[in-house]
């Protein structure tokens, strides 16, 4: 099923009757939600806060189980999940930028294909970069005390999410070395804890989850975050960390630092396609078309709940949630970039970490 034809599709969700709907029952059953990282990182704490909403607003409030499936910067759960076609329902997969950018690279890991899965659910979401204290006391919103200095940070590869954080210290003039081969974010917080890194980075729900307590303990100095989008496209501040300057204020603060030009934009469709539509929940393909009604009718309540805004802001961030045509728009949307931008990155990961997509 196309992203095109699913939105079509999901367009007649309206049309749908209450008993229609009530035809799926998923009483007595589990739910199993694969995330292709560790369980340390903000992709956990994402399915782990939805998860339970969901048991509630599924017919039969069904257990809903969060799985782990890490590897290779999570291709390897992707490719497993290239394999899995629909048997009763009780499937869900979330991807993440991390998933999206090989796609988008033509990774050779790459066995999967978005136009494959069915998405019920996007969410946005944001990162913030943060240093330790002897280097944070030399960031006074520019990077210009920073190019100097030798930094550490733990990756999980270049060709994934981490590739707009590694980018953006680049286009900083930052000299920052990254340690290949954790298996999520969460294991790059525990390497800046143990002082084997010196600077880090999570994405919103990993910081405010673990992050955000280093940073109150004093041992850690947050940078800036990544952004988010205004209604124009542009960058603007993280609403989720409004005190917090953006990537945007930085690198007009630094010397050497354009926000125009190839290398910007090159770095802005990627976040783009990492960061506002970033964490997205799939039912395999040959899911019939009840089993996606009832998914998206159950997510659109998790949205509709008059808690919402107050308990996801506390948990992943104050961002947008897509549910049906949404989450098809904003699939399309973080699988997509231009050859442009395409181009001058796979050049970047070639002459900076000898990556060569084939």
């Amino acid at each position: 099923m196309t992203i095109k034809t699913l939105a079509a599709s999901v367009a007649a969700l309206a049309l749908l009757s209450g008993p229609a709907l009530a035809e799926v029952d998923f009483s007595g059953k589990t739910i199993e939600w694969v995330i292709p990282f560790s369980e340390t990182g903000g992709s956990a704490k994402w399915a782990n806060f939805f998860a339970p909403l969901l048991s509630q607003e599924l017919p039969g409030n069904p257990t809903v189980v969060v799985k782990f499936m890490p590897g290779a910067g999570s291709t390897k759960g992707a490719n497993w999940f290239q394999e899995q076609e629909h048997k009763d329902g009780t499937m869900l997969f979330g991807s993440s930028g991390s998933t999206q950018f090989p796609y988008l690279l033509d990774d050779p890991r790459v066995r999967y294909d978005y136009n494959d899965w069915i998405p019920v659910m996007a969410t946005g979401t944001g990162g913030v970069a943060y240093l330790n204290p002897e280097d944070g006391a030399k960031f006074d919103g520019s990077a210009n005390g920073l190019q100097d200095v030798d930094l550490i940070f733990g990756s999980q590869g270049a060709t994934g999410l981490d590739l707009v954080p590694l980018l953006a210290w680049k286009l900083l003039g930052m000299n920052v070395e990254p340690v290949f081969g954790i298996k999520g974010r969460g294991d790059g917080r525990l390497m800046f804890e143990r002082g084997e890194a010196t600077i880090d980075y999570q994405t919103s729900s990993g910081y405010l989850s673990g992050a955000a307590d280093l940073v109150a303990a004093g041992t850690a100095v947050p940078m800036m975050s990544w952004g988010a989008l205004d209604e124009d496209g542009n960058i603007v501040r993280d609403p989720t960390f409004p005190d917090m300057p953006s990537f945007k204020e930085v690198c007009a603060a630094t010397d050497g630092c354009e926000t125009e030009g190839v290398a910007w934009e090159a770095w802005k469709a990627f976040f783009i396609s990492g960061y506002p539509s970033q964490k997205i929940a799939f039912l395999p393909k040959g899911s019939p078309q009840d089993v996606i009604d009832t998914y998206v009718a159950a997510f659109e309540a998790v949205r509709a709940r008059p808690d919402f805004a107050e308990i996801s802001s506390n948990e992943v961030g104050e961002y947008p949630m897509f549910v049906g045509e949404g989450a098809a728009k904003a699939t399309k949307e973080a699988t997509t970039v231009t050859p442009e931008a395409k181009a001058y990155v796979i050049d970047w990961l070639k002459d900076s970490y000898g990556v060569t997509i084939k």
